[in-house]
Formats: C-alpha cells, structure tokens, sequence
C-alpha cells in the first residue's frame, strides 16, 4: 500500500502549514538571539524618562 496515494490532502496541508510554521519560528529565533541581533537596539533605553 504506498502511503502517499492514501493521505488526504487535508494532511499535507496540515503538514505544509506546520513546517511553515516551524520555518519561521526558527528564523524568528535565529534574527533575536543569533549573530543578526547584535544589530538590534533596546526603544526604552534609547528614551531616557
């Protein structure tokens, strides 16, 4: 029985949205705490009140 002539297309999907899904939160991840956030600056000490 080959797998992939028996999945509904509800599951790829489902399995497309959450490889999306893991995708950007990875990438999200990488931008806050990897080598891209050295750049990044802090608004509320930028504004001393």
């Amino acid at each position: 029985m080959d797998p992939t002539t028996t999945s509904s297309p509800a599951l790829s999907v489902a399995l497309a949205v959450l490889a999306m899904l893991l995708a950007l939160t990875g990438f999200g991840v990488y931008q806050a705490f990897g080598p891209p956030s050295k750049g990044l600056t802090d608004p509320f000490d930028d504004h001393d009140d």
